[in-house]
């Protein structure tokens, strides 16, 4: 099974590239879609745990949560998808007829890039070896550069290099991290222990502390920054906003998740060692300073996919500091991953709707979008009130959870900056999102069923969410929590 997961995927890439029918090769990337999902449905609701390969290789529950999510978005992704290539076509021919320059990239590289996409966010999911878990992350950033630059434009380029830049700064802390680790689980005889994490929590009280600690906070800025915490967030407003909007939303409600599991891995170390004080403060400290961070770039931004961008790094932070808080703000964090990715993921796929019908990422050029484009209006409001956390939403309850963990903490200081934050990047939010729903609409344009299906569908989830959690999902909750040491 975690074989399968890996390399289905990892195949139907290779194929990808080779297939010169576009239709061929866009039912390859739906069928491998529903199969990697029927796989993750098997793994998570079959009634009996996945065997795991050696100690390298194994799904426990904040796993298989991450792949979960991962599995569920690509398969609305790859759905959306197929009517988005199909319109870049049509785009396309429309540019090169008008004398345009900026031609796409070949379709065969956005499918297969995208197929091991899945492959490699994958591979991190189930990797217990830091080592090769490293390798899963950088490997997400080399299949994802191209799907940056698939417009071929200059600000695509620059986002691309930015983002290969930057990440690749970020991953070189990390892989020195490893480097650390290694040297603190090194025993006596001189002979380190396996990087894998069950052994490394096993011995987690004989290893050397401040190497240790060292390992943490070069893991914790390397996958940080692939996580979009500030201030290494810099590539992630220029990626997401440039990216074609279906990449955007697997960048956002997939990667992020993938970098997010990096850093939780070694916190279990550092819970097991006895060195949680260290590791929890230092999430705080990055969490609010990526809330200040969004709050600012939020409020007046004049590029709406820009805005979802910083949006995201502000739901990060609240990851980061859920997990900081730890005890039932971790519970609200691995709760809040859920409702982040899935109502962010549907956002830029509305704003990709709207890209589409308007021809401009300019909110001020982008007005009566419930008139001209009823459903995706209708999902761009509620997904703003979603993924600003206001109720009835998922998002809600999340966020709510967290901050009841810093008030049970008597953390007064950290729930008023969280609150204040909050309402800052709603006010900046709602400026913008609002007015772009608002007002007679310049044109209505036509919303294929393929465009506004995957949105919705992953709007259900969050809105149910806000009411109720199922009994599995809030067991497996709870048994992330009490790993990662809380109650």
């Amino acid at each position: 099974m975690l074989l399968a997961l890996i390399l289905v995927p990892f195949a139907a890439g290779l194929v990808a590239f080779a297939i010169r029918h576009d239709r061929r090769r866009r039912a390859i990337l739906v069928g491998t879609a529903v199969a990697h999902a029927a796989m993750t449905a098997v793994a998570m609701f079959g009634g009996k745990p996945v065997e795991p390969m050696g100690e390298w290789l194994d799904l426990d529950t904040v796993g298989l949560l991450f792949l979960g999510i991962t599995s569920a978005l690509f398969l609305a992704a790859s759905v959306y998808a197929v009517g988005y290539l199909e319109r870049e076509v049509r785009s396309e021919h429309r540019d090169i007829e008008e004398g345009l320059l900026f031609a796409n990239a070949p379709e065969a590289v956005f499918t297969g890039c995208l197929l091991l996409f899945l492959s490699t966010m994958t591979l991190v999911t189930v990797s217990h070896h830091f080592g090769l878990l490293w390798v899963g992350v950088e490997a997400t950033t080399l299949v994802t550069a191209p799907l940056i630059y698939f417009h071929r434009h200059h600000r695509s380029l620059e986002a691309a290099w930015k983002y290969l830049l930057i990440c690749s700064v970020g991953i070189a802390l990390a892989l020195l991290g490893n480097f650390f680790l290694a040297v603190a689980a090194t025993r006596e005889s001189g002979m380190p222990d396996p990087l894998v994490l069950q052994a490394l929590l096993q011995h987690a009280r004989q290893l050397n502390v401040p190497w240790l600690n060292a390992a943490f906070l070069c893991l914790l800025v390397g996958y940080g920054t692939k996580m979009g915490l500030a201030p290494m967030h810099t590539w992630l407003p220029d990626a997401h906003s440039e990216a074609p909007s279906v990449v955007s939303a697997l960048l956002s409600g997939a990667l992020l998740n993938c970098a997010f599991l990096g850093i939780l891995r070694v916190q279990q170390v550092m819970e097991a060692a006895g060195q949680a004080l260290f590791g929890r403060q230092l999430l705080v400290g990055f969490g609010l300073a990526s809330l200040a961070f969004a709050a600012a770039f939020i409020l007046r931004q004049p590029d709406y996919k820009r805005m979802l961008a910083y949006s995201s790094v502000e739901h990060m932070g609240i990851l980061a500091l859920g997990v900081g808080l730890a005890g039932a703000g971790t519970f609200g964090a691995m709760l809040h991953s859920i409702n982040h990715s899935l109502a962010k993921a549907m956002l830029f796929l509305v704003a990709g709707n709207v890209l589409a019908a308007y021809r401009t990422k300019l909110a001020p050029e982008v007005r009566g979008v419930v008139s001209a484009l009823p459903v995706s209006g209708t999902l761009w409001v509620a997904g703003f009130l979603a993924i600003t956390g206001s109720p009835p939403f998922g998002a809600f309850l999340s966020e709510f959870t967290i901050l009841r963990a810093a008030l049970d903490q008597h953390r007064i200081g950290v729930a008023i900056t969280y609150l204040a934050l909050l309402g800052l990047i709603f006010v900046g939010m709602a400026s913008i999102a609002l007015k772009m729903a608002q007002g007679p609409a310049p044109r209505h344009a036509k919303e294929p069923l393929l465009s506004i299906l995957p949105p919705v569908v992953l709007a259900l989830p969050v809105l149910a969410l806000g009411v109720y959690i199922p009994p599995p999902l809030d067991r497996a909750l709870r048994e992330i929590a009490r790993t990662l040491g809380g109650s």
